[in-house]
């Protein structure tokens, strides 16, 4: 051993055994998940005499938390990867498939005011505008710092995010583009709970960058797009309520200006091993023949796979700028064992705003199923199937893509997340 790393084994010594340390715990989690999927019409109508599709997607994280009596750190690492992506016996991934997730520092500064700084989750309420998309193996988190004030039942968030490609000596412009990667990011978020209601406000401000040049290749401004907008839960009696409205404005693009909406209203009942519920949700739109304003609702940042039917052929990566959506919805979860159950949901899709040549609102209609077992302890197995029935209108919001081909969905997911490690670091003040 050199005289240096001994010199460092003492420190370490001095520090762990004779600093007064505040309770420590250190944990460590695995969230491991395979998912096999047959598409035929997921995402997207099914083309004339195309294959289905079929694959096995993975995603394997491990998550190390660390937290003290006013400091918490978090850092999680995945690999998300197809199964069969990288021949056998190569020396490497050659997928780029390994990627930091989440790595964040909580300070907590007294009783009421914290900071949340780095890379992490930001998720609210239903998750309709800011949330986790758990769904996605690959997930969805911010290069964000939080200030945050909590006491009693009111709670303040006020985020924000600048970002850029790389550390540079000049010039701010920012080349990263789609799935709305903004430059700049502000929010305030608020919320009252009480007994079993809750209402939270909203404020959020996007800025996006603004290029011109022949190759649309020169940085000229950003474009600034406002969400703002409140949630709300409250039982009456044995009927639980929920709903959300928000009103986005500001610009769409460098010349374009924005005005939309989102309203939406869901009522559940839970009697025996039944629950019932019945939705509807309103997103404006464009009409498809023009418009004086971009009218086109987005949710943005939100966990979108939860809405609008499990296919996701509205707002997952598509139906930006589009003739919105309007969607009723009913849903019944059967209990079918301890640890098991049933949800059935169907969906009636029609669009907000006018199709070309005046066509028929209605776009289809869609039934989704989903099983889920709890296989063991820390085990769960979900098993879902989804059905199109597309009508003809849906070809117009589409790309021309038939309406009368069989469009389906199934899928197996298998999810594991133990517990592996988890200790007191803590030792009693001296």
């Amino acid at each position: 051993m050199t005289i240096q790393r001994l010199q460092v084994g003492i420190l370490f010594s001095l520090i762990f055994n004779f600093i007064p340390i505040s309770a420590q715990t250190l944990e460590v989690d695995a969230d491991l998940r395979a998912r096999f999927e047959y598409r035929h019409g997921y995402n997207n109508l099914f083309p004339t005499d195309a294959d289905p599709a079929a694959f096995v997607n993975q995603r394997t994280r491990l998550n190390i938390g660390y937290s003290a009596e006013k400091l918490k750190l978090f850092i999680a690492v995945q690999d998300v990867s197809t199964w069969g992506d990288t021949r056998q016996i190569l020396a490497i991934d050659g997928n780029d498939s390994f990627s930091l997730f989440q790595a964040w520092a909580q300070l907590q500064f007294n009783e009421n005011w914290s900071t949340k700084l780095g890379r992490q989750v930001i998720s609210y309420d239903d998750q309709r505008i800011f949330g986790g998309l758990d769904w996605a193996m690959q997930g969805r988190f911010h290069d964000a710092a939080i200030i945050s004030y909590k006491k009693d039942n009111f709670m303040l968030d006020l985020g924000g995010a600048f970002s850029q490609e790389a550390a540079s000596n000049e010039g701010t412009a920012y080349n990263i583009q789609g799935f709305f990667t903004y430059k700049s990011m502000q929010y305030a978020y608020l919320k009252q709970s009480w007994e079993k209601n809750s209402v939270s406000f909203l404020f959020l401000n996007t800025g996006f960058q603004d290029f011109t040049g022949d190759a649309n290749d020169i940085a000229d401004g950003v474009s600034y797009r406002q969400t703002t907008g409140s949630y709300f839960k409250f039982p009456i009696q044995k009927v639980n309520f929920a709903g959300s409205a928000y009103y986005q404005f500001g610009k769409a693009n460098a010349t374009t200006d924005l005005a939309a909406y989102q309203l939406a209203l869901e009522a559940t009942y839970t009697s025996d091993k039944l629950l019932y519920g019945l939705g509807v949700e309103l997103l404006s739109g464009t009409d498809q023949d023009g418009d004086s304003k971009n009218k086109s609702f987005f949710p943005l940042y939100g966990t979108n796979h939860k809405f609008n039917g499990f296919m996701d052929y509205f707002y997952v990566g598509n139906h930006a700028n589009n003739v919105g959506l309007n969607d009723v919805y009913g849903k019944i979860v059967f209990t079918t064992g301890e640890k098991s159950n049933l949800l059935l949901k169907g969906h009636y899709f029609s669009a907000n705003a006018d199709l070309s040549g005046d066509a028929d609102a209605y776009l289809g209609t869609e039934l989704d199923l989903v099983y889920t077992q709890a296989l063991m302890t820390n085990v769960k197995l979900n098993v879902g199937y989804s059905h199109m029935f597309a009508s003809d209108s849906m070809t117009l919001t589409k790309g021309g893509r038939p309406s009368d081909n069989t469009n389906n969905w199934g899928w197996v997911q298998l999810t594991i997340n133990p517990n592996l490690f988890k200790t007191n670091l803590g030792r009693a003040s001296n």
